[in-house]
């Protein structure tokens, strides 16, 4: 008795087109070359580690040392609400839909 292959499902494709000046392509391949990588695997590999490095920028809040500690410290012991944002709180509740 044979064993059935099983097929791994296929994930969908788009194709990704771009005009660039020759200078640039050559300095690309070259760049993909050293790293022993075809063209399209070098532009596909650079392209999500810089779109996966832009999205962490914009999700991660880095802080030095004071502003943690000062955040820290305004989770920790809040201030007292002031009027200003009292009156912030009476203006969102007539949004809400309780």
């Amino acid at each position: 008795m044979g064993t059935a292959k099983t097929r791994s499902p296929r994930r969908e494709q788009a194709r990704l087109e771009a005009r660039i000046p020759v200078e640039q392509k050559e300095l690309i391949q070259h760049a993909a070359t050293l790293a022993g990588l075809s063209l399209t695997d070098f532009v596909l590999r650079s392209a999500q580690e810089a779109a996966e490095q832009t999205i962490r920028r914009h999700q991660v809040m880095t802080l030095n040392a004071e502003d943690s500690t000062a955040f820290a410290e305004a989770i920790l012991n809040p201030p007292e609400p002031n009027d200003a944002l009292r009156a912030a709180l009476r203006g969102a509740r007539a949004f809400r839909h309780d």
